[in-house]
């Protein structure tokens, strides 16, 4: 006898012989999962709630005006949000930075054979950086920010004369003097017994109007040049305490 398709269609769609229908996993629900598993889920979305309120309550309290939250646990606070969240107006600003800074170095050096003196030309520590940062999708901290912010911290501790504004002032020439150095043996291959002064100066590039605009720029890079610093034991890696 030959089936009819009204058999061979109940054949094809129903459940299979002998067995049960298969189990439709869209239906599965959290109260299936085993007890373990439940507090697994429950203590991992608590944690993220917690971590999710202390965050945004530590983020304002460092944004917020000082009160007495802030003078107690002030440390706690910034410890918390440096050097990762950060928070800072400069996204919001109306004058925005229109402007590439970059630190250069140049350095005497003394030749072991004959003690003569070179002097050598100037080298982009800035570049070293941005050739770190660029196409790095995790760049490091110290890439971004170390040298950026130690000139940033000489050029606020120091007037329009370039002397220093008390103790800030001369701390902040020998950490920037310390950089360079490391930057000079670490990045760029100078041994550093051999150098007697290095001198730094920043150079700094307005950045050109867009295409649409009709604002005349200049972009001819300007130079501050700071005076010639000689290199003590101190300031080389490790304090002079090396052996």
């Amino acid at each position: 006898m030959v089936p009819t398709d009204q058999n061979d269609q109940t054949d094809q769609t129903g459940p299979a012989r002998g067995g049960t229908a298969p189990r439709d996993t869209a239906t599965v629900r959290l109260g299936s999962l085993s007890l373990p598993a439940r507090l697994t889920v429950a203590l991992a979305i608590g944690g993220l709630a917690v971590f999710a309120a202390w965050h945004a309550f530590a983020a304002f309290l460092f944004v917020a005006p000082s009160n007495t939250i802030t003078k107690d646990h002030g440390p706690a606070i910034r410890g918390y949000i440096y050097p990762e969240f950060e928070q800072n107006w400069k996204l919001f600003a109306p004058n925005p930075l229109q402007r590439n800074v970059a630190v250069e170095v140049r350095a005497e050096l003394t030749d072991p054979g004959d003690g003569s003196i070179e002097t050598t030309d100037w080298m982009d520590l800035t570049a070293i950086d941005v050739a770190h940062i660029r196409h790095q999708p995790l760049p490091s901290h110290t890439a971004q920010n170390e040298l950026r912010r130690a000139w940033d911290f000489y050029v606020s501790s120091h007037d329009e004369d370039g002397a220093p504004r008390g103790l800030r002032g001369e701390l902040s020439e020998q950490y920037v003097t310390r950089i360079a150095l490391l930057r000079l043996s670490e990045n760029l291959g100078y041994d550093l017994d051999t150098v007697e002064r290095i001198q730094l100066r920043s150079a700094t590039t307005r950045i050109p109007a867009p295409a649409w605009s009709e604002e005349n720029i200049d972009t001819t890079t300007g130079y501050q040049e700071l005076e010639w610093r000689t290199v003590r034991a101190e300031d080389l890696p490790g304090g002079g305490n090396t052996q």
